[in-house]
């Protein structure tokens, strides 16, 4: 999610997915103003193209975020999201009443492990998942398929190594960046905004799986 996330997309009618123009409406109607951006949605996009089983995703405010997996999602692709306020989560749902391979849990964002693995999981929603202290952050092995890829986004882009936040190192991003069962590149996506995507190693590859 992005502050002023949802008025990205005064600007960007008429280019966008049809389901994608359905969510941001149903946001902009409750006062939801945190959803991710379009330039956010467009690699979530592109990355559900290539997911084959079970996408996944923490933080589904009114629905923008899936909306934009769901549209790159090939047909067959079951997308499960997480969302912990019960009003976001209903309204989510009723963007998604016509699409029954979209699934919007209501709860913590730990419920993600009740599905799964996952060939593609985004963790989202205000830090929640990506906490170097998280378990669900920490147990790749579980949630994610071999191969499978993470996305953690809004973070801010890094400009020296290793990374800062508030002038302290920024242990969250770093542990994933040098995580021994992923591989994990940083994409600024916007000159205040990047996210790390971050692939699972399969059998055979150097690093520990965890």
């Amino acid at each position: 999610m992005s502050i002023s996330g949802t008025d990205a997309y005064d600007t960007a009618a008429g280019r966008l997915p049809p389901l994608v123009e359905r969510a941001p409406a149903a946001a902009r109607a409750h006062g939801f103003p945190y959803s991710c951006r379009p330039g956010q949605g467009r690699l979530l996009l592109a990355l559900a193209g290539g997911a084959r089983g079970t996408i996944g995703e923490t933080g589904t405010g009114c629905g923008v975020g899936p909306a934009w997996l769901a549209s790159g999602a090939g047909e067959g692709v079951r997308l499960v999201s997480v969302e912990r306020a019960p009003r976001r989560a209903r309204i989510a749902a009723e963007v998604f009443a016509d699409r029954p391979g979209v699934e919007v849990l209501t709860g913590d964002w730990t419920r993600i492990g009740e599905r799964g693995p996952y060939d593609l999981l985004v963790l989202d929603g205000g830090g929640q998942g990506k906490s170097e202290h998280d378990p669900a952050a920490a147990d790749v092995g579980r949630l994610l398929a071999p191969g499978g890829t993470v996305v953690l986004d809004d973070f801010t882009p890094a400009t020296e190594w290793p990374p800062t936040h508030e002038g302290r190192v920024d242990r969250a991003r770093l542990r994933r960046l040098e995580h021994p069962a992923l591989h994990t590149v940083e994409l600024p996506l916007a000159p205040d905004l990047a996210a790390l995507v971050g692939t699972r190693r399969r059998c055979g590859e150097s690093g520990r799986v965890t």
